[in-house]
């Protein structure tokens, strides 16, 4: 859903795709070619959020702020699953891990990589092509040339995910049983977890 709140209503370009389960709140600038996925809370009520083109923010994570703060995703920032943003900037091309926690005036850079489960905490900057992972977070090691070439590679599927959702997504009926003949999906790319 998306909402207007104290005369702010988000803007979000055309080939964006926001799941009508996902909450874009306010002060929200979505570019192109970002996903959004279900159960994401996009707040920009107290503050502002920004969103860069090629992001992609999944299911069921939390993005706001304290009053006053602009929230940036830079391009090709990528968001996982059930992971909170509260008033941090991210770099381009950079991973926020699962269930990660990145807090108040942290500064991740670009292609930096934040492990799953993460807390990041407040004001902490991360240099360019770290990887980040404990609690509190550690900067542990580099990105390499390969883990930045993978994390790309998975974020192009999802730049390309909003297309396909806007010309196939429609609510339905489940099928009770198996059709005969069906077929397992195929996508005709490489899956991201491929090692080939």
């Amino acid at each position: 859903m998306i909402y207007e709140f104290n005369r702010y209503k988000p803007v979000i370009h055309e080939t964006a795709f926001v799941h009508p389960q996902a909450a874009v709140t306010g002060n929200v600038i979505i570019g192109k070619d970002v996903y959004i996925g279900p159960g994401a809370a996009i707040r920009g009520d107290w503050g502002k959020v920004v969103i860069k083109d090629g992001c992609n923010i999944q299911e069921n994570c939390t993005i706001h702020m304290f009053p006053g703060v602009t929230v940036t995703l830079e391009e090709s920032a990528h968001v996982g699953h059930g992971a909170i943003i509260h008033g941090a900037h991210l770099g381009e091309n950079c991973l926020i891990g699962m269930n990660a926690v990145v807090m108040d005036n942290v500064k991740v850079g670009k292609e930096s990589i934040i492990g799953a489960l993460a807390f990041v905490p407040e004001g902490m900057e991360v240099p360019d092509r770290k990887v980040v992972v404990g609690n509190p977070a550690k900067i542990v090691k580099d990105v390499t040339d390969e883990m930045a070439a993978w994390k790309t590679k998975g974020t192009g599927l999802y730049q390309k995910l909003p297309k396909e959702l806007h010309e196939t997504l429609k609510e339905c009926e489940p099928l009770r049983e198996v059709p005969d003949g069906r077929k397992d999906q195929e996508m005709g790319y490489e899956t991201w977890g491929s090692k080939k």
